[in-house]
């Protein structure tokens, strides 16, 4: 099956700016114009990125989906893990045909077993009748399909709370350690090394982090959550010790669950009414260890913002919204096991992608190795609805008339649409607040919707409606709002 990589929103005079010097974070305190700092905050190269891709896929694959369990106990016997192969070109193949960009791999899961041979411990896949290496096999498969590679390393490990010997909460004192530790006849091939002070535990993760970041080419997203199955001896993740080892080993990588990334609330693929990516924090997030789960419906409307007790920090942070195609994010059976249909998934995708955040959809393999053609079939045909809805923006060729507060588009000839999609230039900053869009009809403007911020990309839905001048108007902004992209679709 041939397929073309992924899909892009089309836009009319799509912006491109250099824009001010980059500033992720700010400070705001008593007296200062809080609105007027919201929009100093813009992302980053990794943030913009991600946005821009869009749609991410997630694979569940471990023990889990031999066990038929969602959580794993860290008990089980790496021989459950016996896959007749692992099929990982199959799953690149119908990723990228859905649209996919990038490709996360749970390389290791609450249970603690692993999904590479790693120096540091034995309850993986070396241990399994497989014997292979998962992670090496997806990033291999990802680069011949033109996708990113990521991957989530849980901090929770039930095996290293359970084993005999386990790390995790074994009461260690931190001390200074030498990361990655040299194991003999294991040789690493990346000279750089890292003093940290840190416990058994978080020597242990670093040690794994540092396999993961340099063993298997680039890394796009490193995937941290916030999910505990149980707790042991007071156990604490020295977080600012991981990320001066992945801002070293992989400086380009996006870091979800921390800094970078947040999770949307839920996993059921639900969006805000408006999302917006600059949130307040109490404190400054470059010093947190953890950061919590945001899941209010109003995270930094003006409102929420000026509520808030200063000095407060403002900090850019996208929303992902993870969801499974499947019941479930471990693959259970073909029979009982709901999958979503092409429907679904398209609307997922036009909620998620249109509410200035990015669809992390998760995708999970078989017990053969392979994604299962009920997935598969709803994969495909979602992909190609998207490729044929977004691949021409129906405005091209339209003219463009910017005014204060405005813009207006004059299509040389009328074209029917029920897809819209605004865009601002998040370089400048994230300024609208709420809009209108109106369609020239019988000699004036009539409102055809409405919506309130939006940020790197807004998708409206309507039904088709036979267009030749369509303008949006600012109700509302944060600072006078620069020139917005424009396109418009027809699904």
């Amino acid at each position: 099956m041939k397929v073309k990589r992924g899909f892009a929103l089309a836009a009319a005079g799509l912006l491109v700016s250099c824009g001010p010097k980059v500033v992720q974070t700010l400070r705001v305190d008593e007296g200062d114009d809080l609105m007027a700092a919201a929009v100093r905050v813009v992302p980053s190269e990794g943030q913009r990125h991600a946005l821009e891709n869009g749609f991410a896929a997630f694979v569940h694959f471990g023990p889990n989906t031999f066990t038929g369990r969602e959580w794993g106990t860290g008990l089980e016997d790496p021989a459950v893990f016996a896959p007749d192969s692992v099929a990982t070109d199959q799953w690149c193949e119908i990723l990228a045909a859905a649209g996919c960009r990038r490709v996360i791999l749970t390389a290791k899961h609450h249970d603690g077993f692993v999904l590479w041979p790693s120096r540091y411990t034995a309850h993986g896949v070396a241990a399994s009748p497989f014997r292979g290496d998962v992670v090496r096999q997806l990033s291999e498969s990802c680069r011949r399909y033109g996708l990113e590679f990521g991957f989530y390393l849980s901090p929770a490990d039930l095996y290293q709370m359970e084993a005999p010997d386990g790390l995790y909460g074994n009461g260690s004192v931190p001390s200074l350690r030498r990361i990655p530790r040299e194991v003999p006849g294991r040789p690493l091939a990346d000279p750089r090394r890292f003093d940290a002070v840190v416990d058994d535990y978080n020597e242990y993760f670093m040690n794994q982090l540092f396999e993961l970041l340099t063993e298997y080419g680039p890394v796009s997203e490193i995937w941290f959550d916030g999910a505990h199955p149980r707790r042991k001896g007071g156990q604490q993740y020295d977080y600012q010790a991981w990320k001066a080892l992945i801002r070293e080993l992989a400086p380009e990588a996006v870091v979800f669950g921390k800094e970078d990334l947040r999770w949307c609330g839920n996993e059921e693929g639900r969006t805000r009414a408006s999302e917006w990516n600059v949130i307040p924090f109490a404190s400054d997030p470059a010093m947190l260890d953890m950061f919590d789960d945001l899941m209010d419906e109003d995270l930094a409307s003006r409102e929420r913002l000026l509520s808030l007790p200063r000095p407060l920090w403002l900090h850019y942070q996208p929303a992902e919204t993870d969801v499974s195609i499947r019941d479930g994010w471990f693959w259970r059976d073909d029979k009982e096991q709901a999958v979503r249909s092409a429907d679904a998934v398209v609307d997922l995708w036009e909620r998620a992608v249109g509410s200035n955040s990015i669809l992390l959809l998760n995708v999970p393999p078989g017990r053969n190795g392979r994604i299962s053609p009920r997935d598969s079939l709803s994969l495909v045909e979602a992909g190609k609805r998207l490729r044929a809805a977004y691949g021409t923006d129906l405005f091209a060729g339209a003219k463009v008339v910017s005014r204060r507060g405005s813009v207006e588009l004059r299509l040389p000839s009328p074209a029917v649409i029920n897809r819209l999609s605004l865009s601002e230039d998040i370089a400048r900053g994230e300024r609208v607040e709420s809009f209108v869009v109106e369609v020239w009809d019988n000699g004036g403007w009539q409102e055809l919707c409405r919506g309130t911020n939006i940020g790197f990309r807004r998708i409206l839905r309507f039904p088709p409606v036979s267009v030749s001048r369509l303008r949006v108007r600012i109700l509302s902004a944060r600072a006078p709002a620069r020139p917005l992209s424009v396109a418009g679709y027809c699904m």
